[in-house]
This record gives C-alpha cells, structure tokens and sequence, in this order.
C-alpha cells in the first residue's frame, strides 16, 4: 500500500466521520481507530468490519445512567440503567417480520432476554437481534428501512 492511498483512506475516514476504519489489502491490515463523542464505527461499501474470523457478538449492549448535573441536583434520585442495543452489522433495520405486519416492539414494550427486537437485513439474510436482558423498550432510535451502520445504537432498554 503507497502512502498515496493511505492519504486517501485517511482523508476519507476524516470526511465521513469514521470512529474505526480496518481494511485488509495486499497483505497489510490497516485499522484505524479514533476516539469521537457520538460517532458509530462505520465500514465503507467494499470493506469488511471486524476482520475476518473474529466473531462479532450477537449485539452490543452499554449500561448508561442519568446525567452527573441531574443526579448532583436530587440527592435522592435513583440511577437507572439502560441496556443499549447496537447493531452488530451493516444493513437495512426492520421493526416487523414482514411489510404491514405488526414491529416486534415498540416504546413501553416489556421484553424478555432473547426476545427478537427487529431484524436487521445483510446480503440479502435476515438477522434477528434478541434482547439480551429483561426490561422495558424506552427508546427506538432507527425507524424500520433505515440502513444501520455497525455499532449504531438501535434501542435502549430499561433494566428490571
């Protein structure tokens, strides 16, 4: 790889707002990986995020609490803790299992570990993303045909 093409695959990554970049060419593996607030990492048409055989988890998940200022303002208020779902692929979100069908969950909805929570379409394979706690569904951030980048938050459960 010439230093041409990694100014390119720089320049790119820092147009598009990438947090990680990794590709594998000519027998060299470039990842690139950079810390960014809300950024999701990203993989370009062409690429393959996480590189060949490691095996991507069925979905992310990250415990998150109130703001410090809200908790710092009510002594007594009490921590919740949400589970995020991420998208463990790129590809197309779907709410319901098929066009005029009912979604899997909305916002209030109780679910269960390893209940399906939409798919998410890849090459042409449906994948499920199951919840992996018990909780309620307190936000969908994706609405159904939208394309979901790896990593990209999809919903937040409530923990029980």
């Amino acid at each position: 790889m010439d230093i041409e093409r990694l100014k390119q695959i720089l320049d790119l990554v820092r147009e598009q707002g990438f947090a990680e970049f990794e590709i594998e060419a000519d027998g060299l593996r470039l990842r690139i990986r950079r810390e960014a607030s809300d950024a999701a990492p990203l993989a370009p048409h062409g690429s393959v995020l996480p590189a060949a055989g490691r095996a991507m988890p069925p979905h992310a998940r990250s415990p998150l609490v109130p703001p410090a200022a809200a908790a710092e303002s009510d002594p007594t208020a009490t921590e919740i803790e949400l589970a995020v779902v991420k998208s463990p692929i790129v590809g197309t979100f779907y709410r319901s299992p098929e066009p005029g069908a009912p979604p899997f969950v909305d916002v209030g909805s109780r679910v269960t570990k390893g209940q399906v929570l939409c798919i998410i379409e890849a090459m042409k394979l449906m994948n499920e993303i199951d919840a992996e706690c018990d909780g309620e569904v307190v936000s969908i951030y994706v609405e159904s045909g939208q394309p979901v980048q790896y990593g990209e938050r999809l919903f937040a459960i409530r923990t029980d």
